[in-house]
């Protein structure tokens, strides 16, 4: 098996020498042996597992769990499981999909809001089975009801209760967060839209971005995760050969 310096290795992958090391300390890559003066040595499945690396976190995605589901992919397979780190990698693949459904969704949901038709109203949900119902824990929930972003009505026991119109409007918040717009953002933009259906979007959510719409949000968001997808079928082809070569 071939052996590689630091810089060498750096020079392959298209990284600094440093990466190398931070990558070696995070267990993203296996511990390097060391010659008799500390240098370190790497081999050919150090410059495998490093390009298995660089693919996994060429596009980040947070939601759901995902960016923890990739980190311990990498790890697993710098451990040498390699059919563990097969099955994560393919269930990382199969929630991008998952979410790409749910963004998708509140593209149509945003284009009923902006059409201005009105939401169905005949749910009546308890604030579990929203959670459950919408893959959202309830800290977030009431985190997102306490900054004002959803109002819940009540019955007469004074028990919380979710309508139609209430879970449409969580879909379309939980893809926002998902876009990374702040909660002040997204209040903004869903109280524009109950005062004004033809709302300028673009303007109450005062993104840096010219173009930035709620459609565009929900598409880029959508392109991100297309890129992700991409990437996880490319570390399983990856963790294939790896495991391959090096089992």
């Amino acid at each position: 098996m071939n052996t590689y310096k630091t810089s060498e290795v750096a020079k392959i992958i298209g990284i600094h020498p440093n990466t190398v090391r931070f990558y070696e300390k995070w267990g993203l890559i296996p511990k390097a042996e060391r010659k008799s003066n500390g240098y370190r040595v790497f081999t050919d499945f150090h410059i495998e597992q490093l390009r298995l690396a660089r693919i996994a976190f060429k596009t980040e995605v947070l939601q759901s769990g995902l960016r923890k589901k990739i980190v311990e992919t990498v790890k697993v397979s710098a451990s040498g499981d390699f059919d563990k780190a097969i099955i994560l990698a393919s269930e990382y693949l199969s929630q991008i999909h998952d979410e790409q459904k749910k963004a998708e969704e509140a593209i149509d949901i945003a284009k009923q809001v902006l059409g201005g038709k009105a939401a169905a109203n005949n749910l009546c949900l308890k604030r579990k089975e929203v959670s459950e119902h919408l893959n959202i824990s309830m800290d977030t929930l009431r985190n997102w009801e306490l900054n004002g972003l959803l109002r819940i009505k009540r019955k007469q026991n004074g028990y919380r209760f979710y309508t139609g119109e209430d879970v449409k409007r969580l879909k379309i918040i939980r893809t926002f967060r998902c876009a990374n717009y702040s909660l002040e953002a997204i209040l903004r933009m869903l109280n524009a839209l109950s005062d004004n259906p033809q709302a300028n979007i673009k303007q109450v959510l005062n993104t840096p971005k010219d173009d930035t719409d709620i459609i565009s949000a929900c598409d880029r968001l959508i392109v991100s995760l297309q890129i992700a997808a991409k990437n996880a079928e490319i570390m399983v082809d990856i963790l294939m050969d790896i495991k391959r070569r090096f089992s």
